[in-house]
C-alpha cells in the first residue's frame, strides 16, 4: 500500500509529512539534524512538557484567552498523551541545538494534532488548532523547559531517596548484627588500632544518610520555577491573568507546590540550580564509591585476602577460574560512580558556558542529570537488595587479624609513652612474640592492668576523663 503524505510548510520551506505521524514539520527537521544519541526524551521529561501544556490552557481559558473548544481540545490531546498514546511519535533527540526548542514544538505539534482530530479535523490543518499560537499560547521555550526539567528532577529525585533511605535503614540493621565483632582498623591500608565491624556499617550508613540530606537540600531549587517568564524574563506576550495564575494551576496540577523567582531574569539565563543538584549527586557517588571499594576489600580473598565478611554470591565470576566468585555489585556501583562523577563535569561545563540571557545547553544537561539519577537510584536498589541484605560477617578471620596486630600497643602510650610502645611494635613485628608477652616480661605493666588496658572492646569506644581508656570488660557491661 502505497504511503501517503501530506505537505506543512514553515519558515525555512516546505516538506512531506507522513500522513499517519501526529508530529510536525519543526520536529521532523529537528529529528533530521539532530541524530545524536540515539535516546529519545524522557518520558517523566515528556510528561512534565505535557502537564505545562494542560496548566496553560486551563488557565487561557479560565481568563478568556482561549476559546473554550479549542482548551478543551488541547487539554483532552493532554490526557491521551499523558495516558501513554502517540509516544512513537516524540521523535527529537534527548539531545538537541536550540536550547530544546525542538522538544517543546514536538509535544507542541503531537498535542495540536491530536487536538484537530478532536476536533473533527485532519492533521495538519493548523487553522483549527496551531502548535505556536495555540498550545504554546502564552509561553516560551525558554520557560516551559527549564520548567519541565525541574519537575523532572523532582520526580527522579524522589525515586532516589527512597531507595536511599532503604540503604540507609539496611546499613543500621546490619551496624547492630555486628556490633560485637572486633576487627583491626586499618589507615592508609596499613594496621591501625581495633574497632567494631558494626562501627564500619554505622558509618557507611552515617555518610549515606548525609548525602541523602544534602541532596533533599539541593532540591528546594527545583520547586522555584520561570513559568511565565516567556522568552528572556519580560514575560513578552503573556497577559497579566495567565502570568498571575499560571504557577498555581502547574502547583495544583502536580500536586507540588512551586513558586516563581523573584528575578525572573536570573531564573531564565542561568542554571546553577541544575549544578547544585548535580554536584549533589557526585558526593552521594563518592560516598558510595567509597562503601563499595570498602566491602571489596573487607571480602578480599576469600583465603588470600582480608575475607572479614562474606559478601551474597550473585554469579560466577569467571569463565576460566571454577568456583570464583567476584564481587560484582559494589563492582557495578563503582562504574556507576565513574558514569555521574563524569556526568557532573559535563554539567558543570554546560552550566557554565551559559551566553547573555539563556543557556543553551540545557538538552545536555538534563540528559546527563536525568541518567545520573535514574542510574544512582537502579545502583542504590541493587547495591541493597543483591548485596548490603546478605552480608555475613566472619567473626573467626576478623578476631584472627585483632589477635595478629601490633596495632593495640597504641592503647599503652598513656601508660609507658610512645617511645617504649614503638620499640615494643617493632620487636612484635621483627619476631612475632605477642604485645601482651613482651610488655609483661619486660615488667612494664602487671598482668591484671595490661588486661585491663588492651580490652579490646575498651579500645573501640571513647576514653574517660583522664585520656586513659575506662575499665569496663565487654561494651555490654559498659552498657
Amino acid at each position: 500500500m502505497k504511503k501517503e503524505f501530506r505537505t506543512e510548510s514553515d519558515s525555512v520551506g516546505q516538506l512531506p509529512i507522513d500522513e499517519d505521524a501526529y508530529y510536525g514539520i519543526q520536529s521532523l527537521r529537528a529529528k533530521v539534524n539532530f541524530d545524536i544519541t540515539g535516546t529519545k526524551l524522557s518520558l517523566p521529561f515528556i510528561k512534565n512538557i505535557v502537564l505545562i501544556k494542560k496548566a496553560a490552557a486551563k488557565v487561557n481559558a479560565d481568563y478568556g484567552l482561549l476559546a473554550k473548544e479549542k482548551a478543551d481540545a488541547i487539554i483532552a490531546a493532554c490526557d491521551i498523551l499523558l495516558h501513554g498514546k502517540h509516544r512513537k511519535d516524540i521523535v527529537v533527540d534527548a539531545v538537541q541545538g536550540g536550547a530544546g526548542t525542538s522538544a517543546n514544538m514536538n509535544i507542541n505539534e503531537v498535542l495540536a494534532n491530536i487536538a484537530i482530530e478532536i476536533l473533527g479535523g485532519k492533521k495538519g490543518d493548523y487553522s483549527l488548532i496551531s502548535p505556536n499560537d495555540h498550545v504554546n499560547m502564552e509561553q516560551s521555550t525558554n520557560d516551559v523547559i527549564p520548567t519541565a526539567g525541574k519537575l523532572t528532577v523532582l520526580d527522579l529525585a524522589a525515586g532516589l531517596l527512597a531507595e536511599l533511605d532503604r540503604l540507609a535503614k539496611t546499613l543500621r540493621k546490619k551496624a547492630e548484627e555486628f556490633d560485637g565483632i572486633l576487627k583491626m582498623g586499618r589507615t592508609q591500608l596499613q594496621d591501625a588500632v581495633p574497632m567494631r565491624l558494626g562501627q564500619a556499617f554505622g558509618a557507611f550508613a552515617t555518610s549515606v544518610e548525609r548525602s541523602a540530606a544534602r541532596l533533599e537540600n539541593s532540591l528546594g531549587e527545583m520547586r522555584s520555577v520561570n513559568i511565565g517568564a516567556t522568552a528572556i524574563g519580560t514575560a513578552i506576550n503573556a497577559k497579566a491573568v495567565y502570568f498571575t495564575h499560571i504557577t498555581e494551576e502547574l502547583s495544583a496540577l502536580k500536586g507540588e507546590k512551586l513558586t516563581r523567582p523573584h528575578d525572573l531574569f536570573d531564573g531564565t539565563q542561568n542554571v546553577d540550580s541544575f549544578a547544585s543538584v548535580s554536584g549533589a549527586l557526585k558526593t552521594l557517588a563518592i560516598n558510595l564509591g567509597k562503601m563499595c571499594n570498602d566491602l571489596r576489600l573487607m571480602s578480599s580473598g576469600p583465603r588470600t585476602g582480608l575475607g572479614e565478611i562474606t559478601l551474597p554470591a550473585r554469579q560466577n565470576g569467571s569463565s576460566i577460574m571454577p568456583g570464583k566468585i567476584n564481587p560484582v555489585i559494589p563492582e557495578v556501583v563503582n562504574q556507576v560512580v565513574f558514569l555521574v562523577i563524569g556526568h557532573d563535569v559535563t554539567i558543570t561545563m554546560a552550566a557554565e558556558a551559559g551566553q547573555l540571557e539563556l543557556n543553551a545547553f540545557e538538552p545536555i544537561i538534563f540528559y546527563q542529570l536525568f541518567e545520573s539519577l535514574r542510574s544512582l537510584t537502579a545502583a542504590v536498589r541493587t547495591l541493597t537488595d543483591n548485596c548490603i541484605e546478605g552480608i555475613t560477617a566472619n567473626e573467626e578471620r576478623c578476631s584472627e587479624w585483632v589477635n595478629r596486630s601490633v596495632g593495640i600497643v597504641t592503647a599503652l602510650n598513656p601508660y609507658i609513652g610512645y617511645k617504649k610502645a614503638a620499640e615494643i611494635a617493632k620487636e612484635s613485628l621483627k619476631t612475632g612474640e605477642p604485645i601482651k608477652s613482651i610488655v609483661l616480661r619486660l615488667g612494664l605493666m602487671d598482668a591484671a592492668k595490661l588486661d585491663e588496658v588492651l580490652n579490646p572492646y575498651v579500645l573501640t569506644e571513647p576514653c574517660g576523663d583522664d585520656g586513659k581508656n575506662p575499665a569496663p570488660a565487654s561494651k555490654k557491661e559498659a552498657e
